[in-house]
């Protein structure tokens, strides 16, 4: 299994009213192989303050496995050298077979402080899968990654790329909850 590039994105929810199209939309791009959710974490505080939480991932056992032994390799690497990798590879997998998650219930305590009662937040740890033979022709070409983030639809008007009509109806679209 080749690894994709991460990303990590986490989104605010005004007022949620989930209807199960945000998994739906994540499990269809899996389906096409276009992105994995390594794992997610949900945090909803109610009108009144209470907490829940919940975890998504769309990967098989197989594949947390695979992704943690690999994980678990480099940061082991990056520790103590060879022997780290080996100990990092074995603990990498053993952590995914026990279920352990990227993010745990205490990443949601750290966000608590920033969601308004009646609203969620969302931390998604996704993998460009799709865009595994796009890095590796660019690193065969003696290309790396300087930076990378979204732009502002905006910023696409004065490229040409959309209208100010049209980029005021996707910031719009964006930050509709914000506001």
């Amino acid at each position: 299994m080749a690894i994709g590039p991460v990303q990590l994105i986490v989104l605010g929810f005004d007022r949620p009213d989930f209807h199960g199209e945000v998994i739906a939309e994540l499990e269809r791009l899996r389906s096409t192989d276009t992105v994995r959710v390594i794992d997610a974490l949900a945090v909803y505080k109610t009108a009144r303050g209470d907490v829940e939480v919940e975890h998504l991932s769309n990967l098989s056992v197989p594949e947390a496995v695979e992704l943690g032994t690999k994980i678990g390799a480099l940061i082991g690497l990056g520790i103590d050298g060879e022997p780290g990798m080996e100990a990092g590879a074995v603990a990498g997998a053993q952590a995914a077979t026990a279920g352990t998650r990227a993010f745990t219930d205490e990443d949601a305590w750290d966000i608590l402080a920033d969601i308004p009662d009646d609203s969620a937040a969302a931390l998604l740890l996704i993998e460009h899968h799709w865009a595994v033979p796009l890095r590796d022709a660019i690193a065969r070409a003696g290309g790396y990654r300087i930076s990378d983030g979204f732009i502002s639809p905006f910023d696409l008007v004065a490229i040409g790329m959309a209208t100010a009509a049209e980029a005021k109806e996707l910031h719009d679209l964006e930050t509709a909850a914000a506001r």
